[in-house]
């Protein structure tokens, strides 16, 4: 009758199980309470019965006497040969009264219906964890025991689950079983298949709880979750830091620690501590561009560069700093740029104590110290310490200069020299010296200038003892020894040793004077001579003589004053052995003997040996007496004149004659007397009718 009733009378008190006869409940309580006398000699497994143990020494000697008709597959048990045979019949004889589900065999409808009734009648001896069916608890159990019974028969490797090792097994025969919907991809496992069909399909399941992320995968979901939470869970044991991700500390930072490099480049002896670095470093070879610009035809070997470069079209600043209000639109310049804020230079010279904000920075300076000039000109045999150095290097060759001024039209070969330039229309000068007030146009002059106040002179000629504080000074420095004059004038032959005179010089064939005096309307060419200039309207003369107390607008005249002192006339002709202390006197008394005179009249065709004697000259034809006595009205056209005549007021008498003591206020009545007393002829001029 309770085969009819469905009524099951007896119950276990182990495990809950019932039954319908009080033998069946016996044959049970022996799994809970009977010895396992029964023991494989081929693995060691314990078993109840010895019935049990024959079915179970089959397994070792892969006995499958039962074969399907149908298909030809072949069974340890006859019970399982006949559920089989059902898959192919289409039979399911038992149907679940909860949810009318038919299934091809008793035992399945049991395990079925204790979804509907919650039922886990198997409970794992070692902890409270209980399981609706046996082979459940098994797989559970091996967590505790450690047991791997499933072994690669390619290697070593043990697995709790036979599922476990199949997927595994798929890595030596490279067997992969699911193919893309979509395209020919293929993968080891379904899950595999499953989130990369979302990239085709754009699905993203999982949604952040605090933010609208979504992500393909629920793993992405959670290790961004821990940005907002700020869990960092994942600890290096060799120091104190802390990761949001497993596989950054275990394959990223540990091999800081470690110096492991498991991932060596197929085409070079390169070695990386990760793969995705190796495959990067890879596409250098293969020349391979995966990835492409949505917006234009640009191709990219990396996501990371293809969406940084994609911001470019959208305008996306994502990255905001903590410190100020600046964006960034990716996150390495962020972090580069708070560094300002906070001062943190984590990179240090092997070879000196300088420190860095970034690594590029690092190497492109340790480069000063080994010498290494990685990027050639592909024009001459120049090298280079940066490429950006290269590329403006050959715009000299191809005379290319892509940046143009936006208030005057001047071009430029690099984007510095352009913003240098502009400073000049601005005024800005952002650049403040730590040690004094001065401010500067760019970096390169406020760190020339410092090295005033430190002394620092790190640059020595190769030639001469001679050191710079800065390596362009050096260079140009070293072209007076080697005669290189590598700058060529576009308009005439002359060539120099520096971009700068070069630039200067070509404004002489232009005509451009961009540096405007701020007091009055006169404009230079260069941007000393304007500050010379500036301080006739200020009085300000910052050169002092060390030997006495005159002081000068411009260290130029300081020099050659101080050479009054020493003595020092390091300017000699190349035609008599006479010297000079000016190089300018040098050129003008050389005309003696050139007899070139390149200063002409504008008003008649009188020329002259220097500028100087042409202005003199011009103010006869304009009758301009720019010098005026402080005593009288009197004006006069050479200062020369101004200064004898106001002798004439002060009583100043500065000649002394040599022979007597007769003093005079001019020069030219001492000569007279002095010709007096030498017996020398006055030329006499006779006035005839």
């Amino acid at each position: 009758m309770r085969i009819h009733t469905g009524e099951k009378p007896f119950t276990c008190d182990q495990c809950g199980k019932s039954v319908k006869l009080s033998a069946n409940l016996k044959i049970h309580m022996k799994i809970h309470t009977a010895e396992k006398k029964h023991t494989c000699d081929q693995c060691g497994k314990m078993l109840l019965w010895v019935s049990l143990l024959k079915k179970h020494l089959k397994v070792h000697a892969k006995e499958k006497p039962h074969p399907s008709n149908l298909c030809g597959k072949s069974f340890l048990h006859l019970k399982s040969l006949k559920v089989h045979q059902k898959i192919h019949t289409g039979e399911r004889e038992y149907m679940c009264f909860e949810c009318e589900k038919t299934l091809s065999s008793a035992r399945g409808l049991k395990q079925h219906e204790r979804i509907h009734t919650g039922e886990k009648m198997y409970k794992c001896l070692h902890c409270d964890k209980r399981f609706s069916q046996s082979v459940y608890l098994k797989k559970h159990e091996r967590i505790h025991t450690g047991e791997n019974p499933y072994k690669c028969s390619h290697c070593d490797k043990r697995f709790s689950q036979s599922v476990y090792l199949k997927r595994h097994e798929r890595i030596h025969t490279g067997e992969k079983p699911y193919k893309c919907s979509h395209c020919d991809k293929r993968f080891i496992r379904s899950s595999g298949q499953k989130t990369h069909e979302r990239i085709h399909t754009g699905e993203k399941p999982y949604k952040c709880t605090h933010c609208d992320k979504r992500f393909i995968r629920s793993s992405g979901q959670k290790t961004h979750e821990r940005i907002h939470t700020g869990e960092k869970p994942y600890k290096c044991t060799h120091c104190d830091k802390r990761f949001i991700k497993s596989s950054t500390l275990k394959t990223l930072h540990k091999r800081i620690h470690t110096g492991e490099k498991p991932y060596k480049c197929s085409h070079c002896d390169k070695r990386f501590s990760q793969s995705v670095c190796m495959k990067r470093h890879e596409r250098i070879h293969t020349g391979e561009k995966p990835y492409k610009c949505s917006h234009c035809d640009k191709r990219f070997n990396e996501p990371s560069t293809q969406k940084r470069h994609e911001r470019i079209h959208t305008g996306e600043k994502p990255y905001k700093c903590s410190h100020c209000d600046k964006r960034f639109s990716d996150s390495s310049n962020l972090k580069m740029h708070e560094r300002i804020h906070t001062g943190e230079k984590p990179y240090k010279c092997a070879h000196c104590d300088k420190r860095f904000i970034d690594s590029s920075s690092l190497k492109t300076h340790e480069r000063v110290h080994t010498g290494e000039k990685p990027y050639k000109c592909s024009h001459c045999d120049k090298r280079f310490i940066k490429s950006s150095g290269q590329k403006t290097h050959e715009r000299i060759h191809t005379g290319e200069k892509p940046y143009k001024c936006a208030h005057r039209g001047n071009r430029f070969s690099d984007s510095s020299s352009l913003k240098a330039h502009a400073r000049i229309h601005t005024g800005e000068k952002p650049y403040k010296c730590a040690h004094c007030d001065k401010t500067f146009k760019d970096s390169s002059s406020l760190k020339t200038h410092e090295r005033i106040h430190t002394a620092e002179k790190h640059y020595k000629c190769a030639h001469c003892d001679k050191r710079f504080s800065g390596l362009t000074h050096l260079k140009t420095h070293e072209r007076i020894h080697t005669g290189e004059k590598p700058y060529k004038c576009a308009h005439c032959d002359k060539t120099f040793k520096d971009s700068s005179s070069l630039k200067t010089h070509e404004r002489v064939h232009t005509g451009e004077k961009p540096y405007k005096c701020s007091h009055c309307d006169k404009r230079f060419i260069k941007s000393s001579s304007q500050k010379t200039h500036e301080r006739i309207h200020t009085g300000e003369k910052p050169y002092k003589c060390a030997h006495c107390d005159k002081r000068f607008s411009d260290s130029s005249r300081l020099k050659a004053h101080e050479r009054i002192h020493t003595g020092e006339k390091p300017y000699k002709c190349l035609h008599c052995d006479k010297r000079f202390s000016v190089s300018s006197t040098l050129k003008t008394h050389e005309r003696i003997h050139t007899g070139e005179k390149p200063y002409k009249c504008a008003h008649c065709d009188k020329t002259f040996k220097d500028s100087s004697s042409l202005k003199t000259h011009e103010r006869i034809h304009t009758g301009e007496k720019p010098y005026k006595c402080s005593h009288c009205d009197k004006r006069f056209s050479v200062s020369s004149s101004l200064k004898t005549h106001e002798r004439i007021h002060t009583g100043e008498k500065t000649n002394e004659c040599s022979q007597c003591v007769k003093r005079f206020s001019d020069s030219s009545s001492l000569k007279t007397l002095e010709r007096v007393h030498t017996g020398e002829k006055l030329c006499v001029h006779t006035v005839t009718d």
